[in-house]
C-alpha cells in the first residue's frame, strides 16, 4: 500500500462514531438552552416570589412561632456546651438527646414542684376560705404592735374582716360559678403552654443535632444577602442571648437561692416555693421585690415583726446590688452596650412578646446597637453597605 492510501493521523483522529446510527439522517438535535444572565425585571420578580413564599410560610407557622423561637433560644444558649460535649464524645444522635432532655427536666422538675405545691395550698385555702365565710377574721396580736396608728389599722381590721358579713361582700366573686369559669380558662392555657414547650423541645434536638450545618448555612445567605457586616450582627445578636441567660437566668436563679436561705431561717410558710418564686420574678429587672414582700407579709402574720423586717431588707439589699451591678456587666459586657439599653430592650420586650421578650428585647436592641454604632463611625470602611 502506497503512501496515497492511508490517511493522515491528524485527519483520523477527527473522524467520531456516529453517537445515532439507527436515527435519520435528517434528525437534528436541538442545540442546550444557552444561559444568560438575570434581567433586573427578573432578579426583582425572584425576590418577590421568594418573600411572597417567605410570608406564607411564616403565616402558616405563626402559631408555633414562639415554639420555634425558643428552641433557638435554648440553642444558642446551649450551644457553646454542646459543641464541648461533642468534641470530647462524637456526633451521634444520643448526643443531642441527652442535652434535650436535661433541658426538659431543668424545667420540668420545678414545675412540677410547684404544681404539687400549689394544689396543696389551694385546698388549704378553700378550707381557709370556707371558715373566713362564717367565722371572720380574728385580729392579729402584731397589729397592737404596730409603731404608728394602731388604733386605726384595729378598727379597720374589726369592722371589716372581724365580721363574717363584711367579709362575705369582699369574698362574693369566689363562687362556684366563677371558681368553675376559671379553672375551664386555666386549663385551657395549661394544655396550650404544654404544647408550646413540647414543640420547643423537638425544636432544640434537631437544632443541636443539625447545628453546624445549620450555622454555615446561614453565614453563606447571610454573607450573600447582606455582606460580611450580617455576620456580624448574627454574632451580636447571639451575645446578646448568651449574655441575657447569665445575666437574667442565672442570676435570678441566684436571688432566688439566698431568698430561700433568708425564708428558711425566717420561718416563711412554704420556703421552697417561695424561693422558686423568687427566681422567676428576679429574671425580670425589679420584679423580685413585690414577691419578698409577700413573703415578709405572710411572716408578719404569724406574729414575727422582726424576721419580716429582715427578710424585706435582705430582699431589697440582694435586688439592688443583682440589678445595678452584677446584671449590667453580664449582659451589657457581653455585647458592649449600656446597660439602659438592655433595661429597655428587656422591659419593652417583656410588654410586647411576654416571657419571650426577656431575651428576644435584648437581641433587637443589641444589633439596633450596632448598627447605630456602625452607621455613626468616623471611619467610612466601617459603614454598613
Amino acid at each position: 500500500m502506497t503512501d496515497d492510501h492511508r490517511l493522515p493521523i491528524s485527519v483520523s483522529a477527527k473522524v467520531k462514531p456516529d453517537p445515532y446510527p439507527d436515527d435519520d439522517d435528517e434528525a437534528v438535535m436541538p442545540d442546550p438552552m444557552p444561559i444568560t444572565p438575570l434581567g433586573r425585571t427578573q432578579r426583582r420578580a425572584r425576590s418577590l416570589l421568594a418573600t411572597g413564599f417567605l410570608l406564607l410560610a411564616l403565616y402558616t407557622l405563626k402559631n408555633f412561632l414562639p415554639a420555634l423561637l425558643w428552641g433557638s433560644v435554648f440553642a444558642i444558649a446551649t450551644w457553646p456546651l454542646y459543641r464541648r460535649a461533642e468534641l470530647r464524645f462524637g456526633k451521634s444522635d444520643w448526643l443531642p438527646m441527652l442535652f434535650t432532655a436535661a433541658i426538659a427536666l431543668i424545667f420540668l422538675v420545678p414545675l412540677s414542684i410547684v404544681g404539687v405545691k400549689a394544689a396543696e395550698e389551694a385546698q388549704s385555702v378553700l378550707r381557709w376560705l370556707d371558715d373566713v365565710r362564717h367565722n371572720g377574721i380574728p385580729m392579729p396580736s402584731w397589729i397592737n404592735k404596730l409603731p404608728f396608728e394602731r388604733a386605726a389599722a384595729a378598727r379597720w381590721w374589726q369592722n371589716n374582716l372581724v365580721n363574717p358579713e363584711h367579709l362575705a361582700k369582699l369574698l362574693h366573686s369566689f363562687d362556684a360559678t366563677h371558681s368553675m369559669a376559671v379553672t375551664r380558662q386555666v386549663t385551657s392555657q395549661v394544655t396550650r403552654r404544654a404544647t408550646l414547650f413540647l414543640f420547643s423541645i423537638v425544636t432544640l434536638f434537631f437544632l443541636l443535632r443539625d447545628g453546624a450545618d445549620i450555622i454555615h448555612r446561614s453565614l453563606i445567605a447571610s454573607n450573600r444577602t447582606f455582606g460580611q457586616r450580617g455576620e456580624s450582627l448574627a454574632r451580636q445578636i447571639i451575645s446578646s442571648v448568651h449574655g441575657t441567660v447569665a445575666g437574667l437566668v442565672l442570676v435570678g436563679l441566684g436571688e432566688g437561692m439566698l431568698m430561700g436561705v433568708a425564708y428558711i431561717l425566717a420561718g416563711a410558710p412554704q420556703p421552697l416555693l417561695f424561693a422558686m418564686l423568687t427566681a422567676v420574678a428576679a429574671m425580670v429587672p425589679f420584679l423580685a421585690l413585690p414577691t419578698v414582700m409577700l413573703a415578709g407579709a405572710l411572716i408578719l402574720m404569724q406574729g414575727k415583726m422582726i424576721a419580716a423586717i429582715i427578710v424585706v431588707a435582705i430582699g431589697a439589699i440582694i435586688i439592688f446590688v443583682a440589678d445595678h451591678f452584677v446584671r449590667p456587666v453580664l449582659i451589657g459586657g457581653s455585647t458592649q452596650m449600656p446597660f439602659l439599653w438592655v433595661l429597655l430592650g428587656i422591659l419593652g420586650g417583656v410588654e410586647t412578646w411576654g416571657l419571650l421578650g426577656l431575651f428576644l428585647g435584648p437581641a433587637i436592641m443589641a444589633a439596633v446597637h450596632l448598627l447605630w454604632r456602625i452607621w455613626s463611625s468616623d471611619t467610612p470602611q466601617d459603614h454598613f453597605t
